[in-house]
């Protein structure tokens, strides 16, 4: 029976209980735990047949993956299956050097991982390697003098007004399932919601009157966020056609976005149905949920809304997150420039 190391289970229960990770988050980091572990006990080889997805299972020979603990707390499963070899992980992750970790950097890169992809996986060792030193478990952080890889600018996709419009309108609001897609959609535009926090709104987190949604974002922080009218009014025909169905008496009576059980609907399922209504009405198919925060954010900007402002409403901690709409606001005025001036 694998065993669950009991300090990579320390550290991910730390990110849980006293950070707030989100379980998703959890996963990611247990996920690339697990991979550094069997890059030090057996190499690249190892390693590399630890590359799954959270979500996915484990290779030939290979522990679980990351797996829920009771009460939410995310464990990693060690490759160790004796306590001598719970020892050694031990002694390994402890005793790891900054050439050791430059090795796990230089084994991404063979392997063609991106070069964000890497750097997630780097600052998940940073964040693993200060808890051991605030619990003293070790003297010296190796991750602190490694550079985080140089990562390509990408700016943010994001839908035009015309596009927004014939995805929002796709859903079929005359059916309960149709007008909940349609809520759903017109709340991400609406607010720049992150999908989590989406999925994760209850009935009386919303104000009707006062046009708001009382969000809760990362590290359990709660945001007042404006909500238009039109997403109002797309909310509460979906919420009285709900209270109409016969089976609403069974359905979970505090989320807002319920499935067809009448349990809280998931991320991967707002997913799914933003992808059925991409392919309905000709969008782009790799449109995600997080392209509308995006687009929320750049269509504020442009219509004039002050950074502070975006940065509030879209829950950012730091105003550096949020300037990267900036850019792309930028990029539009260039082509709005060339489009018009006689001398361009």
């Amino acid at each position: 029976m694998n065993q669950e190391h009991p300090l990579i289970t320390d550290f991910l229960n730390y990110l849980r209980f006293e950070r707030h990770f989100s379980p998703h988050t959890g996963k990611c980091y247990a996920a690339d735990l697990h991979q550094f572990s069997q890059f030090l006990l057996g190499g690249a080889s190892a390693a590399a047949g630890a590359t799954v997805s959270p979500r996915g299972p484990a290779g030939p020979g290979l522990a679980s993956p990351p797996q829920s603990a009771p009460g939410g707390a995310m464990v990693a499963v060690a490759p160790a299956t004796t306590s001598t070899q719970t020892d050694l992980l031990r002694q390994k992750l402890l005793g790891t050097d900054a050439n050791q970790i430059r090795g796990f950097l230089a084994f991404l890169h063979e392997r063609e991982y991106s070069k964000a992809t890497s750097a997630r996986k780097l600052a998940t060792l940073r964040s693993f390697y200060k808890f051991c030193l605030r619990r003293g478990y070790i003297t010296t952080n190796p991750v602190a003098t490694i550079r985080t890889p140089k990562q390509e600018k990408r700016l943010p996709k994001f839908l035009d007004v015309g596009q927004v419009q014939k995805l929002l309108t796709t859903p079929d609001d005359a059916t309960l399932l149709g007008s909940r897609d349609r809520a759903m959609l017109e709340t991400l535009y609406s607010t720049g919601v992150r999908v989590s926090e989406l999925v994760a709104l209850n009935i009386n987190d919303v104000d009707m009157t006062g046009e708001s949604l009382r969000v809760r974002g990362k590290g359990r922080k709660e945001r007042i966020s404006p909500i238009g009218p039109t997403s109002i009014m797309a909310i509460r025909r979906y919420l009285e056609m709900r209270a109409a169905d016969p089976r609403s008496a069974t359905f979970e009576p505090e989320p807002l976005f319920v499935n067809k059980h009448g349990k809280r609907l998931s991320t991967r399922s707002v997913r799914r149905k933003l992808d059925k209504y991409l392919s309905m009405c000709g969008l782009d198919p790799s449109i995600s949920p997080h392209t509308l925060r995006h687009t929320f954010a750049t269509h504020m900007l442009n219509n004039g809304a002050d950074l502070r402002s975006v940065q509030e409403l879209l829950g950012h901690q730091s105003i550096s997150t949020t300037q990267v709409y900036t850019h792309v606001t930028t990029a539009q005025l260039k082509r709005d420039y060339d489009d018009s001036h006689p001398r361009s």
